[in-house]
């Protein structure tokens, strides 16, 4: 085991027992620098006291007088930079609604754990701690500018990769979700949270899409001439759809592109509420009209609701990762997925399962009725010129993990 021994933890609970259990847990997995508190109050001194201050806090929800979900408050008002693993006895709802509160509080949450606590578990949720420098690195980006940002979709800097998407039934390679990246000069790969906002607030997204879209058309062209049709995604922002030009523009680049309509899958994330339904609804009723096919993307989160299915075109529903990784043994998001999944077979969709990252996810979905998947177990967004390669590789891996048993 790789621990981290010079890390500052602080166990917080209530009961005297737990505080030495969970002490002694850590002990033995390597992490020696532990402090315990059986109150709030006393955790509060330690966060303020620089010498002490911990770095990744355990705490318990059910406490008397200051319970957890009051302290995090005040972990808030103390400026508190580290990171949380929530212990608690209480069911998996009261866990998830005090994760996303944590989460909304903007202090980074690594999990949360049922007591009676298991090391390993312990041990995992642990290990993923980062120093706070790296993960604020991570998440704050480089502020660009929409100036520096224009430039780059003139210069072609931005590149599509692409994610694979699998029959959970056949195993086969389907198709594949494009996934812009900004080949930056100096600073190498920028991911897209750190520009799509920008290109959207400042008219920007418009020459973006055209610009992703063409090179997706363009890569879809050149692996069908070496046998490999692919559907694929290339998602739309909601801004996209104000510009009633926008059918016309993609029923073009798709023409000159000899892709065919029922080839290209628009996946639409409604990250703003739309105020006015009419120019959407026009815009993605003709695409569907001229064979264009429409995904409705992170389903369940957002502004997404059934209001859209009602009446917009969708014939494909992806469910969102927060409903599929781990549905295997949370009852919450089972009973979520299900229902997202009865829904889109009953008003005939196809459905996508995103977010399979280990082989419960995959096994679980192998035991439903779910049409595809996409995820990290599978692969990871890659170049273009990567997807031969990867198909004729996971062809191979498929084979030999469902290869029948030899005969007797």
């Amino acid at each position: 085991m790789n621990a981290k021994p010079d890390m500052h933890i602080l166990v917080l609970d209530d009961e005297p027992f737990m505080l030495k259990l969970l002490a002694r847990l850590l002990t033995n997995l390597g992490f020696t620098n532990v402090a315990i508190c059986d109150n709030g109050l006393t955790a509060l001194e330690q966060v303020d006291d620089p010498a002490h201050a911990p770095q990744l806090i355990l705490c318990d929800l059910n406490m008397p007088g200051m319970d957890g979900i009051e302290f995090v408050r005040r972990l808030v008002e103390h400026g508190y930079a580290g990171s949380l693993i929530l212990v608690s006895g209480e069911d998996e709802r009261i866990l998830q609604s005090a994760r996303t509160l944590v989460q909304a509080h903007h202090i980074e949450v690594l999990g949360s754990l049922q007591k009676p606590v298991q090391p390993q578990a312990l041990f995992q949720l642990v290990e993923q701690w980062v120093p706070p420098a790296q993960a604020a690195q991570h998440l704050q980006g480089k502020g660009y500018g929409a100036e520096r940002l224009a430039q780059a979709i003139e210069a072609g800097e931005l590149v599509n990769h692409y994610q694979p998407k699998v029959s959970v039934s056949t195993g086969d390679m389907v198709g594949v979700e494009t996934l812009v990246r900004w080949r930056h000069p100096q600073d190498g790969m920028v991911y897209p949270d750190q520009f799509i906002g920008l290109a959207e607030d400042h008219g920007l997204i418009d020459a973006l899409t055209q610009a992703v879209l063409a090179q997706a058309l363009s890569d879809s062209a050149a692996w069908a001439l070496q046998g490999c049709k692919l559907k694929v995604a290339v998602n739309v922002s909601m801004a996209n759809l104000t510009a009633l030009e926008f059918p016309e523009q993609v029923t073009s680049a798709a023409a000159a592109a000899g892709v065919l309509p029922q080839s290209i899958i628009l996946e639409v994330t409604e990250s703003q509420l739309m105020k006015d339904l009419r120019a959407p609804l026009e815009i993605l009723t003709r695409l569907r009209l001229r064979r264009f096919r429409l995904s409705i993307d992170d389903f369940g989160t957002g502004h997404s609701s059934l209001a859209q299915l009602r009446d917009v075109p969708f014939d494909q529903l992806k469910i969102d990762r927060s409903f599929v990784h781990g549905a295997h043994h949370n009852e919450t998001l089972r009973a979520i997925f299900f229902a997202s999944l009865g829904l889109a077979k009953e008003l005939g969709m196809e459905v996508v399962a995103e977010g399979v990252e280990d082989a419960a996810d995959w096994a679980f979905l192998q035991r439903t009725e779910c049409d595809l998947a996409q995820g990290y177990l599978i692969a990871r967004p890659m170049p273009a010129d990567q997807i031969l390669g990867w198909a004729a590789s996971w062809r191979q891996r498929w084979a030999a993990e469902h290869s029948p048993p030899p005969s007797p």
